[in-house]
């Protein structure tokens, strides 16, 4: 099984690969014909409270990650859609992460596919 991430905007056309999007407000700029998505999991994204309290900063990374497992353990929603993903990722072979944020070090799909892969 290959898990692998990457901004939607770098990642239009479509590979070998199940394309998942992982944010939960969609992509600014594309449209859904031109994001190719199988799959889009809205739920498994962090919660718009934790989103914006991040706001991507890389200095809050650490404890945004802390708080995003936490919520994929102890929400209910969040924790279905985290299934459903295990679920795609044990069926096929290839999955691809999508997500638009500009920073691809500090971001959920970095944070998921750590937890996907143990």
């Amino acid at each position: 099984m290959t898990i692998d991430i990457g901004r939607i905007y770098d990642h239009k056309e479509r590979t070998d690969a199940i394309r998942v999007l992982v944010d939960r407000v969609w992509p600014r700029g594309m449209s859904k014909s031109t994001a190719n998505l199988d799959y889009w999991l809205k739920d498994v994204a962090p919660s718009t409270e934790l989103r914006k309290w991040f706001h991507h900063d890389p200095k809050l990374f650490g404890a945004f990650k802390e708080k995003y497992e936490k919520e994929l353990r102890d929400n209910s929603v969040q924790k279905a859609a985290f299934t459903e993903l295990k679920g795609l990722v044990e069926k096929h072979n290839h999955v691809l992460l999508l997500y638009a944020a500009k920073d691809t070090e500090h971001n959920q799909a970095v944070i998921l596919k750590q937890l996907l892969k143990n």
